[in-house]
């Protein structure tokens, strides 16, 4: 089971979850803040729309294109 760090909170999850899945766990679901200042949501689960969009370890990624391993850092809020 994969232990990863989710806006710094500890967070651990079955094998294959995907990041996008793991945030559905997390505080309200949301995996971004708009432009405008809302949060947003991973929308359609396989890549197309954007919004699942995170930084993980550093780097922009798809939250429902991205499995969940030990040690990751994932941050909605930057």
């Amino acid at each position: 089971m994969p232990e990863l760090f989710l806006d710094g909170r500890k967070l651990r999850v079955a094998d294959g979850t995907s990041v996008a899945a793991a945030l559905a766990l997390n505080d309200d679901g949301c995996c971004r803040t708009s432009v405008s200042g809302q949060r947003r949501a991973p929308l359609c689960g396989m890549g197309i729309c954007q919004e699942c969009r995170v930084s993980i370890d550093g780097f922009r990624r798809l939250a429902c294109q991205t499995l969940c391993r030990d040690d990751m850092h994932v941050e909605t809020r930057s």
